[in-house]
C-alpha cells in the first residue's frame, strides 16, 4: 500500500471540461480543463503529473495555466505542472487553457480517463485513478463546424420534424412482419395456435434446428414445447436440396411447415416464424401463440451478410459476444467479422506464445510497459475490472465458435497486420526479454516483431510511433504461422471449419520501416524497389502462410492497392490467388469513392464496408450529447437502410461536409460491370470499438442501424437505382422509408425490449417545431410512445401521451421524449412559444 495521506487521492480530485469554440478559419479548437481539489490535504506544487486520453493533438505552445501538456503515445497525454504553478490547496480549482488541431463536435471527443501519477517518472511512482472529465455544454450549434467548409447544420428538433415531417402511422395491418424483408409473403388470414403440448420434429439431419427452435419458444411460452421423431408435430422441419439457400414457410390451420434448401435456410425460416408470433410474447411469455396464417418465400440476395466486431480496442466480454451473435441471428446475418487484435489489445488466448494476452490483453498505469499496454480510450490508471482489459481464453473461444456454429455464422477472426499490432509487438518484446534473462537467445528472437536497430519516424493514423512490425526479417512470418496454427487448433476442438483467416494490412504510416536495417538487407536481397514493395512482398508471404494451412487470405483494401500521383490504384499481385478484399473508404469527397467497384471489376472478391453507410461506430446525428466519431459522415438508420450494394451512387448527393457533389465526378467513376457485380460477395455494417466503453453503448451503436443494414444485404434490391427521375425515385424511396420506420416502431423496437432481457437500443429523439402556439411533435420510429411536459421538467413513462398537437399556455415549457415498451427513454427535446 502507498502512503496517500499528504496527497490527495483520485477521488479527492476533479476535472472538468470546456470547449471555447472551434476556430472554423485556422482549423483549430480551443479548451479548458478544470482541476478541483475536493480533498483534505493540498495538491503539491511538483512531484506529479496527471494523466489522460485524447482524439486530438494539443499544440504544446498554447498551454496556460502554470503547466505544460505533452503528449505520450496513441492518444495518451501527460500534464504536468511548471515551475509556477503552486499548489493547488483544498477547495481550490485551477484553470489550464489550451488549443488543439482540428475540431471537437461530439462529447465523445472530449478528453477522458484521468489518473494522477505522483513522484511521476521515478521508480516508486504510483497512480491514482481520477475518473472522467465533467462536460460542460459544448459551444453554440454555429461554433460546431469542421472548418470554413462544413454545411451540415447542428441538429434541432425543429431539423428532426422537418426530416420526419414525411413519415405517417401506417395501421397495424398494413406493416411488414418479417425483417428483412422476405421475397414474397401471402397472408390469407386466420391463425393457428402454438400450445404447450405442441411438438416439433426435423429429423436428424434437422436436430440441431430443432433444438434450436424448442428452446427459442421455450423462452415465449409458458409451458416447453417437445421434440419429436414422427411426422405429425405441429411444426414440421423438412429439407429439399432444390431451394438451395431458399426457404418456404407454410402456417395453415393443421400446422407449420418449414422447408430448407440447407440447414441453414431452415435456420433463416425459423427466425421468419419467431418474427411472426406476438410481439408481447417477446416480453411477457404467453400460455399460448398465435401463429398468423401464411405462405413465405424467402431467399438472400448475398450470401455475405456480416458484422465486424471489434473487440480490441476496448473489450467485449463473452456473454456481449453471445448477444451480438443472438441478434445476428435474428436478422439472418451469416458472418462475424471478429477484430480479435490492435494497437490497443490483443484479446484471444495463443497457447504458444502466453505473452500476447499476458502484456497484450492489458491496460494501465505503467512506466516502461513491461507488465502492460499504456491507457487508451479512457481506459485509466487500473490494468483489471475495465473495458482495456480482458481476453478470450481458449475455452470461451471455443464456445464462442460452438454458439455461432448453431446459429449458423461462420466466425472470420482477424490478426491485424502488419501496422495496427502494437500489443503484439510489445507482448514479443516482454516474451524476448524474459527468455534473454534465461539464457536462451536462440528461442527469445525467435518471435521479435521489431527491428531493434530500427530508426524509422512514423506517426500512424491514431499517432501511434511504435506500432508497425519488421516485415524484412523472419520472425514475423514464424510468429503468423504460430499464430495460424493455435487458432486452428480451436476450430478443430470446436468442431467447425476454419476457412478464411483476415490479415489487416490497413493504415499502414508513411515511412515505416526506412530507418530498419533488416528491412534495407530483405529490400536489396529480394530485388524490391520500395517500401510499397516489400509490403507487397510481406502480404505474398503471409498468403503462402494461409494456404500451406489450407485457409484463405482477407484483408483491407489496402492489400490490393497501390498509391500513385496521390490516389490509390488497384493492383494485380494478390489476383491470381483466393483473395478476399474488404474495402471500407469511400467518403464522399475524397477521391476513392468507386474504388470497391474498381477492384470487383478487375477480378478481386470484395465485400463492401462502405464508411458512409456501414460504420456503425460513427454518430448518428451532429448532436454534441450523441456519442461517436464522424470523420465519415453521421449515419442514422435511413442512411444505413438507403444504402444501395450494386450503385452507391444513386443516393449519393453531398460530401462529408455538406456541399453539393459535382456531377461530372460523379459521371467518372467506375460503375459496376456485370462481372464486378458478380464479385461482389456482399456486406457487412463495421462496429469500431473505441467508444464502446461498456455492453450498453455497443447495442445503441448496433441498434437499430444493424437491422437496417440487414434489409439491404437480404432483402430484394429495392430497385430504386432503375428510377431514371430523382423525384419519382425519392419519393419511392421517401415510401419504403415510411414501411421500415413503422416496422421499427411498431415490431422490431417492442421486440427488442424483450429480447435477451431487453437491448438498449439507440431511442430516437423527437422532433418538435412550435406553429401558432401549438406544440408539434414527431418520431422517425411511428408508433412508439411520446410523452411530454410543459412545466420544462424531464418526461417520465406516466407523464401525458403525445396525441397531436398540444396547446402551451402562456410560459409554458414543452420538453418531449420517446418512451419504449419497457419505460426508457430518449434523450429530451423541447420548445418554448
Amino acid at each position: 500500500m502507498h502512503e496517500t495521506a499528504k496527497y490527495p487521492r483520485g477521488t479527492d480530485l476533479a476535472i472538468g471540461f470546456t470547449l471555447l469554440g472551434n476556430d472554423r478559419a485556422a482549423l483549430t479548437f480551443r479548451a479548458e480543463l478544470t482541476i478541483t481539489n475536493r480533498g483534505p490535504v493540498p495538491l503539491p506544487a511538483q512531484g506529479w503529473a496527471i494523466y489522460f486520453n485524447f482524439c486530438r493533438m494539443i499544440h504544446a505552445d498554447s498551454v496556460g495555466g502554470h503547466a505544460a501538456i505533452g503528449h505520450v503515445n496513441g492518444d495518451l497525454m501527460r500534464l504536468a505542472p511548471a515551475a509556477e504553478f503552486g499548489a493547488l490547496r483544498p477547495g481550490q480549482s485551477c484553470r489550464i487553457g489550451f488549443a488543439g488541431a482540428l475540431w471537437l463536435l461530439q462529447e465523445t471527443d472530449a478528453p477522458d480517463g484521468f489518473f494522477i501519477v505522483y513522484a511521476d517518472g521515478t521508480p516508486g511512482a504510483f497512480a491514482e485513478g481520477i475518473g472522467d472529465a465533467q462536460i460542460a455544454p459544448f459551444a453554440p450549434a454555429d461554433q460546431l463546424m469542421r472548418g470554413e467548409q462544413d454545411l451540415v447544420p447542428a441538429e434541432t428538433p425543429v431539423l428532426r420534424f422537418e426530416r420526419n415531417a414525411p413519415l405517417t402511422l401506417l395501421p397495424a395491418e398494413a406493416v411488414g412482419r418479417i425483417t428483412p424483408t422476405p421475397r414474397a409473403a401471402d397472408y390469407p388470414g386466420g391463425n393457428f395456435t402454438l400450445g404447450p403440448d405442441a411438438t416439433v420434429a426435423g429429423g436428424a439431419e434437422l436436430s440441431s434446428e430443432a433444438l434450436y427452435l424448442r428452446n427459442a419458444l421455450a423462452k415465449l411460452m409458458t409451458g416447453k414445447l417437445a421434440l419429436t421423431a414422427g411426422d405429425a408435430a405441429a411444426i414440421m422441419l423438412r429439407l429439399d436440396a432444390g431451394l438451395d439457400e431458399a426457404y418456404r414457410l407454410t402456417v395453415g390451420a393443421e400446422g407449420i411447415t418449414i422447408t430448407g434448401g440447407s440447414p441453414a435456410a431452415v435456420f433463416h425460416a425459423i427466425q421468419s416464424l419467431l418474427q411472426l408470433l406476438p410481439v408481447e410474447a417477446w416480453r411477457r411469455p404467453q400460455h399460448s401463440l398465435a401463429v398468423p396464417c401464411c405462405t413465405v418465400e424467402d431467399a438472400p440476395r448475398f450470401g455475405y451478410r456480416g458484422l465486424h466486431f471489434d473487440v480490441a480496442r476496448n473489450f467485449s466480454d463473452k456473454a456481449t459476444v453471445l448477444r451480438v451473435l443472438d441478434l445476428m441471428a435474428l436478422y439472418k446475418l451469416n458472418t462475424l467479422h471478429f477484430h480479435l487484435t490492435d494497437d490497443e489489445g490483443w484479446r484471444l488466448e495463443i497457447p504458444s506464445l502466453p505473452e500476447l494476452t499476458g502484456l497484450g490483453s492489458r491496460r494501465g498505469f505503467t512506466q516502461d510497459e513491461t507488465d502492460c499496454l499504456i491507457p487508451s480510450f479512457g481506459s485509466g490508471a487500473d490494468q483489471r475490472g475495465h473495458q482495456g482489459s480482458g481476453f478470450y481464453s481458449r475455452a470461451d473461444f471455443i464456445e464462442i465458435l460452438h454458439y455461432a456454429r448453431a446459429r449458423h455464422i461462420e466466425i472470420i477472426p482477424e490478426i491485424d497486420l502488419p501496422g495496427h499490432a502494437r500489443a503484439a509487438i510489445l507482448a514479443m518484446r516482454s516474451r524476448w526479454r524474459r527468455l534473454m534473462a534465461e539464457g536462451r537467445p536462440d528461442e527469445a528472437e525467435a518471435y521479435r516483431l521489431d527491428d531493434p536497430d530500427d530508426r524509422s519516424a512514423y506517426e500512424s493514423v491514431q499517432h501511434w510511433h511504435d506500432n508497425v512490425v519488421c516485415i524484412g526479417a523472419e520472425p514475423i512470418y514464424r510468429f503468423f504461422d504460430a499464430v495460424v496454427r493455435d487458432i486452428k487448433a480451436m476450430y478443430d476442438a470446436a468442431d467447425t471449419p476454419l476457412r478464411t483467416i483476415h490479415t489487416g494490412g490497413d493504415e499502414v504510416p508513411h515511412g515505416a520501416w526506412d530507418g530498419s536495417p533488416l528491412c534495407r538487407a530483405t529490400m536489396q536481397r529480394e530485388g524490391l524497389a520500395d517500401a510499397h514493395a516489400l509490403l507487397g512482398w510481406f502480404f505474398e508471404r503471409l498468403r503462402r502462410i494461409l494456404a500451406g494451412s489450407g485457409l484463405a487470405m482477407a484483408g483491407w483494401e489496402e492489400i490490393a492497392l497501390r498509391h500513385k500521383d496521390g490516389r490509390s490504384e488497384p493492383e494485380t499481385r494478390l489476383l491470381d490467388g483466393d483473395v478476399r478484399t474488404y474495402v471500407w473508404n469511400n467518403v464522399w469527397g475524397w477521391g476513392q469513392e468507386d474504388i470497391a467497384y474498381r477492384l470487383a471489376n478487375l477480378g478481386y472478391k470484395v465485400v463492401l464496408c462502405n464508411v458512409t453507410n456501414l460504420y456503425l461506430d460513427l454518430a448518428y446525428e451532429k448532436d454534441p450529447p450523441e456519442p461517436g466519431y464522424y470523420w465519415g459522415g453521421y449515419i442514422d438508420t435511413r442512411k444505413a437502410y438507403e444504402f444501395c450494394p450494386l450503385d452507391i451512387y444513386t443516393t449519393a448527393s453531398t460530401t462529408v461536409l455538406g456541399q453539393a457533389l459535382d456531377p461530372a465526378k460523379l459521371a467518372g467513376m467506375a460503375r459496376l460491370t456485370q462481372a464486378g457485380a458478380a464479385n461482389i460477395l456482399g456486406m457487412q455494417a463495421l462496429l469500431w470499438a473505441e467508444n464502446v466503453r461498456n455492453r450498453g453503448r455497443a447495442e445503441y451503436l448496433l441498434m437499430p442501424r444493424l437491422i437496417a443494414m440487414a434489409e439491404r444485404c437480404w432483402a430484394a434490391d429495392p430497385g430504386w437505382t432503375q428510377i431514371a427521375d430523382r423525384a419519382e425515385r425519392q419519393a419511392a424511396m421517401d415510401r419504403d422509408w415510411n414501411g421500415f420506420a413503422n416496422r421499427l416502431g411498431q415490431r422490431e423496437l417492442p421486440r427488442l425490449d424483450g429480447v435477451l432481457g431487453g437491448i438498449f437500443y439507440r431511442v430516437p429523439v423527437p422532433g418538435v417545431v412550435i406553429r401558432d402556439g401549438l406544440a408539434h411533435a414527431n418520431c422517425e420510429a411511428p408508433g412508439l410512445t411520446l410523452r411530454y411536459t410543459l412545466d420544462g421538467s424531464e418526461p417520465w413513462p406516466h407523464s401525458l401521451a403525445y396525441a397531436g398537437p398540444v396547446h402551451l399556455p402562456h410560459g409554458a415549457v414543452f420538453r418531449i421524449a420517446a418512451f419504449t415498451t419497457n419505460g426508457r427513454r430518449s434523450r429530451t427535446a423541447g420548445a418554448a412559444p
